[in-house]
């Protein structure tokens, strides 16, 4: 349901998605759902490693991702469909070209600080770090923008976070994304149009 309605209250109290309810433990934010997960089912090491050095590495692009690529990526979803669908007007251009230019060096960031010449972020092992990029930078391509064409050190990256994730889960996960324009054909009730437009317009600011 809703992440404002009374069920989602229950689970986390500042009522967002994504929340984990792990018997009578709750826990909010995507970074510490993950982490939390990989220490409890004692994952493979390479995800969140034990070496110190590496997890460390883990842990800066887990932050630095926060204030780039996540300020950025998802931008590119809310601009082409979702405002549109909740509004019912369509954003000018020049919104989705101040969005793009940011990601624009949020990537050149990512590749030249973060990927460099290595197979995966933190070196030839895949991580959570890789994880947690590669779904927010699959959300600017649900909606045609294709951040990896012209980018051929991060289609490279791409291609072998599918090959070690394994394609049919790759695009399992990415299912809904990657078909999101298709939300434009459902009809959404009133009263949640009302609710989340200002919601929506605001996070563009």
């Amino acid at each position: 349901g809703p992440s404002n309605s009374e069920g989602a209250g229950k689970v986390g109290l500042l009522k967002k998605v994504p929340a984990l309810k792990d018997g009578d433990f709750t826990l909010a934010e995507c970074t510490a759902i993950l982490l939390y997960l990989s220490r409890k089912y004692n994952t493979p090491d390479h995800w969140y490693p034990s070496d110190i050095q590496k997890r460390a590495q883990v842990d800066e692009y887990l932050s630095w991702h926060h204030a780039n690529i996540r300020a950025n990526a998802p931008k590119t979803m809310w601009i082409k469909v979702l405002i549109p669908l909740f509004t019912g007007q369509p954003l000018p251009s020049e919104k989705l070209q101040e969005v793009m230019e940011g990601l624009s060096t949020s990537l050149k960031q990512f590749e030249e600080r973060f990927l460099q010449d290595k197979a995966f972020i933190i070196g030839s092992e895949i991580s959570l770090a890789d994880l947690v990029a590669i779904v927010e930078l699959m959300q600017p391509v649900g909606v045609g923008c294709d951040i990896f064409e012209d980018r051929p050190r991060l289609m490279e990256w791409r291609r072998r976070v599918e090959d070690a994730v394994g394609k049919e889960l790759f695009f399992q996960a990415h299912e809904m994304i990657l078909n999101v324009k298709e939300l434009s054909n459902i009809q959404i009730d009133p009263q949640l149009k009302e609710h989340l437009a200002p919601v929506l317009m605001k996070m563009l600011k």
